[in-house]
């Protein structure tokens, strides 16, 4: 992601979990909030910018709505999400705090079965995985020519 500096983990993982909470709350009885709450934080960019980000929220919505496997979806339009949400911040870093908010009234209406996700992430050969479970962040690294936690070098 596009920021830097030392607190910007923390941006980092707040923008996962924005991304994470408003797609999984496309198409659940949740969306009104969602929905709202979002355009509301794109509304510093001027009404234009609103508009369009209101027909991407639809058009995604409709996606998810029309598809066979609504969690393979969710999982594509997550990067976008990722983007959008990162380039706005970028932009306007007060609007953490709005989005922080947000993330807590989504969370918190959305639907028991919507709470849980269920992620794979694998952090092979020294690498490190960061990631961003119901709002949960997750680190996991293996040590440099181990694939497990064996402690066994392979």
């Amino acid at each position: 992601m596009g920021l830097q500096g030392e607190g910007d983990m923390m941006l980092e993982e707040l923008i996962l979990a924005g991304g994470t909470t408003v797609v999984g709350a496309m198409a659940t009885d949740s969306w009104a909030v969602a929905r709202g709450g979002i355009a509301r934080l794109f509304r510093r960019r001027g009404q234009d910018q609103q508009s369009a980000i209101e027909a991407q929220l639809d058009n995604h919505v409709a996606l998810i709505e029309r598809a066979g496997d609504t969690e393979r979806v969710r999982q594509s339009l997550l990067p976008v999400w990722l983007l959008e949400l990162e380039s706005l911040l970028d932009e306007y870093p007060d609007a953490a705090g709005d989005l922080q908010e947000l993330i807590g009234e989504i969370r918190d209406r959305l639907p028991e079965d919507q709470r849980a996700w269920v992620q794979n992430n694998v952090a092979k050969d020294g690498g490190q995985v960061f990631a961003v479970q119901g709002g949960n962040v997750i680190v996991h690294q293996t040590a440099p020519g181990r694939r497990d936690g064996s402690g066994e070098a392979h």
